[in-house]
């Protein structure tokens, strides 16, 4: 059976004329799908012989709330959702002054290893699919009863490693007739898979790149993110300059704050000179404590930040949020996991 929901309002019409219906119903199927209809019989201006058609050869995801959490310091909602095939993602929902954020999961685990990261730690078990992807962003919408107007892909899982289901997901929350989420409410996030930001480029997207750099020397890179092995720091700044020279769009460096390995005032001023020429915003990160790493939370961040700014370099704190909910990335579904094991599932 065929992902309905993975598909494009025109794949869905040419399907449907294929089935001798009218174009027409194809916009229907695909604006039921994104209200969230669960059934093709809730699809209730379909006639029955359509909705038995569609039933026997396509099928509709729906995620299952498998667990909630809601932080009573900022209202931040973890969603932790069970999919169709039993496995599980998370997705949080935060409020800020100038609306609310969705931050969604690409794959089921990550293979990319980041030592101070709880995805990785069970490594990666597959793509997400653009169904997937978009559920999220539409039943944390309807379970929580906020509207979703901004969408970050920095959950678990390296989006460019899923390149072209995210690029669906993309096209899907994008259309007018669908969530219409303009791609300039949406921030991608990478670690730094080189190819998927040249790929990205040629694409021209009004999305916001966001690239979790940490380190901006490779020994240290190295040593706390393993894709720098495959695509060092050099490599990843060149092809930052090379999006921004072929976009104009200014790009977001994600730098968690790790205590005596990435906060020395060096680091701070080769930062400033690998961006320089390069319009570049960056974002330190309080660090989560984890309980596989030994990595801990910097105390020199304010200093860290001063000295970016002592080179003209914008460097904000990001505000923590969920701190009482397991809102880093990875571990709602690390206690599921082990929650599981000891079941015997």
């Amino acid at each position: 059976m065929t992902d309905i929901k993975s598909m494009t309002q025109e794949e869905i019409v040419d399907a449907v004329k294929a089935l001798g219906e009218p174009a027409y119903r194809g916009k229907q199927i695909f604006s039921w799908l994104h209200r969230g209809a669960r059934t093709f019989e809730e699809m209730s201006n379909l006639s029955k012989p359509l909705r038995t058609a569609l039933a026997k050869e396509y099928y509709i995801t729906v995620p299952r709330v498998a667990r909630k959490q809601v932080s009573q310091r900022d209202g931040t909602v973890k969603y932790l959702w069970e999919l169709n095939d039993g496995n599980c993602i998370e997705t949080v929902l935060m409020s800020y002054h100038h609306g609310n954020t969705v931050c969604i999961s690409s794959q089921v685990g990550c293979r990319m290893g980041c030592r101070f990261c709880a995805s990785t730690v069970a490594g990666k078990v597959r793509d997400l699919r653009a169904s997937e992807m978009l559920d999220q962003v539409l039943f944390t919408q309807l379970d929580s009863g906020r509207e979703i107007s901004n969408i970050v892909l920095m959950g678990i899982g390296e989006p460019l490693d899923n390149r072209e289901n995210v690029l669906r997901f993309l096209t899907l929350v994008n259309h007018p007739d669908g969530l219409n989420i303009g791609m300039r409410h949406v921030s991608l996030s990478t670690c730094g898979v080189v190819p998927g930001i040249d790929a990205l480029a040629e694409l021209g997207l009004q999305l916001t790149l966001s690239v979790s750099l940490h380190a901006p020397d490779s020994e240290t890179r190295s040593r706390i993110m393993p894709v720098n092995n495959a695509y060092d720091v050099e490599e990843l700044f060149a092809a930052c300059h090379r999006y921004f020279q072929k976009t104009g769009r200014r790009i977001s460096f994600e730098y968690a704050m790790i205590d005596g390995v990435n906060d020395h005032e060096w680091q701070a001023d080769l930062l400033a000179k690998k961006i320089h020429g390069m319009p570049g915003h960056v974002n330190l990160i309080p660090l989560n404590d984890v309980v596989e790493s030994e990595l801990k939370p910097s105390r020199r961040t304010a200093l860290f930040q001063q000295r970016l700014e002592s080179h003209g370099v914008t460097a904000t704190v990001r505000r923590s949020l969920g701190g009482d909910i397991d809102a880093s990335c990875g571990q709602l579904r690390r206690k599921e996991l082990e929650q599981r094991g000891r079941r015997g599932v």
